[in-house]
């Protein structure tokens, strides 16, 4: 069977776990906790000594990073395909895939990053208002693009609307998307809506103490 490391409350965790759930396939999930004994990070580290997450392992081959990760999940189990076979729908699929990647998720958790003290003592206001400020662009960016009703390419559900559902969950708890971006607003509420989205966000729940921010009653 497929083993599965990752964490529950990890954005590209849910990148991942989405398109298995999407295909049915079944795993053994091996979470990885923050805290002692560190379970499974050993394991993780002997496949990838980085020991980023999510990483899967499939008869002995481990492979790592979420886009990569859901590409390979279409070899496995072609239906539903998630990177369409045609080149130039693959193509827009993943474009928008690296667009939530480098330009919502990277923006929210580089807020984030400001208020663990791990990571910095003090919060930079300068650095914070400019990852707000992108992300606020990228919204108005992604608006002009969606429709009112669907997914983020006219080609069903795909590698990008698995990549949008952590991205845009997590940056409007950052910063909130503004009512004049309502199709971006629907769209959100679309991808919480899908069974394989809400499944995600039900099992992060407990962990929701982990992030900087009250999240109390969102979601």
């Amino acid at each position: 069977m497929l083993i599965f490391y990752g964490h529950p409350f990890s954005s590209y965790t849910w990148k991942a776990l989405i398109a298995l759930y999407e295909k049915g396939i079944a795993f053994d999930y091996r979470p990885l906790e923050t805290e002692p004994p560190f379970t499974h990070y050993d394991e993780l580290r002997s496949h990838w000594p980085v020991g980023q997450f999510p990483l899967i392992v499939d008869n002995g081959r481990p492979l790592f990073e979420a886009s990569i990760i859901v590409e390979y999940l279409d070899q496995l189990v072609a239906e539903p395909l998630l990177v369409p076979a045609d080149p130039q729908a693959a193509l827009a699929v993943r474009f928008l895939d690296r667009i939530f990647d480098n330009h919502f998720q990277a923006r929210f958790q580089a807020v984030v990053a400001e208020y663990l003290p791990f990571i910095t003592e003090t919060p930079d206001p300068v650095r914070v208002e400019r990852a707000k400020d992108l992300l606020e662009k990228v919204y108005g960016w992604l608006e002009a693009r969606l429709g009112d009703d669907g997914w983020a390419t006219p080609h069903g559900f795909s590698l990008a609307d698995c990549a949008a559902a952590p991205a845009l969950f997590y940056a409007d708890w950052v910063h909130p998307v503004d009512p004049r971006y309502a199709r971006v607003r629907a769209y959100r509420a679309r991808l919480l809506a899908r069974p394989s989205v809400s499944r995600c966000i039900e099992d992060a729940r407990p962990y929701r103490g982990y992030f900087p921010f009250d999240v109390s009653g969102r979601d």
